[in-house]
């Protein structure tokens, strides 16, 4: 027999859960990768499903990559991409990604998990003024404003929104998330009810627009569109670098950050002038499309934790491949009828926050 004690064999550490490994491969190298992939493959999901089916054999016969079996049907198959889907599919991408990160940032201003620019009236604010530019501005003119003009309105919407919700929250150094979510409520209130106005004055025209509006849609999507809605996008990416890091301090507390180096009132500033032109540029362009604020920077945590470097980057990537799956959804279901958007991002979006409230209320204690 073997003199060897069971005290004298090495000790072979505890292998990690297969859980746990799997979200440490998810919350490195493999985190973008995949985030890549599965939005690449919610586009060509969106390039093949709709009313006219474009099998995906035929998807690089119509975009000219490959020689096409029949040109009649190649002939086709490219006037729907290029004139329809793909300008919708940008204008899904880059306003998910808009929407995400307005999330993700004012989560992290408010130090919040549960803001979002839709729930706290930012988007309605948006949508007020771009409402009032549509009515108001018509019977100035005489004649109906030119669209480029909405993004701006409802920018400026948004931003007088975030401000006066930012003041009413703010006391000192201090947040309150009850006075935030309160005013919040009552803002969109105020700006549900300019609307109604605005509805009540307003001709079939302008009704249809304000419709648009409220519901949320993407059904006006055009190569045009794109263009003037991608500047803002652009201006996320060169803003990422520079808030990161003192989003995350800020999570500590304004007092702490400040001690930190970080300069917290131009933070701020900077913050709430990125929120609301993202948020506005999303309104004027795609009407009011709740919730995707809220879910997607909430799943990420989840994953690879609250740093805010890495949170915004995948925040864009991850809510781009939503808001695109939801706009397929949209016009797929009742086809050759389009469900809005904002009812299907309501629909699923609102039992998650339900969800994330009690779970919210349930780490309080109460």
């Amino acid at each position: 027999m073997s003199d060897v004690s069971p005290a004298t064999l090495p000790v072979r550490p505890a292998a990690a859960p297969a859980g746990m490994r799997l979200r440490a491969l998810l919350a490195g190298p493999l985190l973008f990768p995949l985030l890549v992939a599965l939005l690449l493959v919610t586009v060509l999901a969106a390039m093949a499903v709709g009313g006219a089916g474009i099998p995906l054999a035929r998807i690089p016969a119509a975009l000219g990559l490959a020689h096409p079996i029949d040109a009649a049907i190649a002939d086709r198959d490219r006037l729907v991409l290029l004139s329809v889907r793909l300008p919708r599919i940008a204008m899904a991408v880059i306003i998910g990604a808009l929407l995400a990160a307005s999330g993700a940032i004012m989560q992290g201003l408010f130090r919040n998990p549960l803001a979002d620019p839709a729930l706290v009236g930012v988007s309605s604010g948006g949508a007020l003024a771009a409402a009032a530019t549509i009515v108001i501005g018509d019977r100035l003119t005489g004649q109906a404003l030119p669209f480029a003009i909405l993004p701006l309105a409802a920018f400026a919407g948004s931003l007088v929104t975030t401000a006066l919700l930012q003041r009413l929250a703010s006391r000192g150094r201090a947040t309150s998330i009850a006075i935030f979510l309160l005013a919040g409520l009552a803002i969109a209130a105020l700006a549900g009810a300019g609307i109604g106005l605005l509805v009540f004055v307003a001709d079939d025209r302008q009704l249809r627009d304000i419709t648009f509006w409220m519901l949320g849609s993407l059904g006006g999507a055009t190569w045009e569109k794109a263009a003037l809605i991608a500047p803002f996008l652009a201006v996320l990416f060169a803003a990422i670098p520079f808030i990161g890091r003192g989003l995350d301090f800020l999570v500590l507390g304004e007092t702490e950050a400040f001690h930190m180096g970080v300069a917290v009132e131009r933070l701020k500033r900077i913050a709430i002038v990125l929120i609301a032109a993202m948020t506005g540029a999303a309104v004027a362009f795609a009407g009011v499309v709740g919730f995707v604020g809220i879910v997607v920077p909430h799943l990420l945590r989840l994953v690879i934790g609250p740093g805010h470097r890495r949170l915004l980057p995948a925040s864009t990537l991850f809510g781009a491949a939503l808001l695109l799956a939801a706009d397929t959804a949209a016009r797929s279901i009742a086809a050759p009828a389009e469900v809005p958007i904002g009812v299907l991002t309501a629909l699923f979006g609102a039992p998650f926050f339900l969800m994330l409230l009690l779970r919210q209320r349930g780490l309080a204690g109460l």
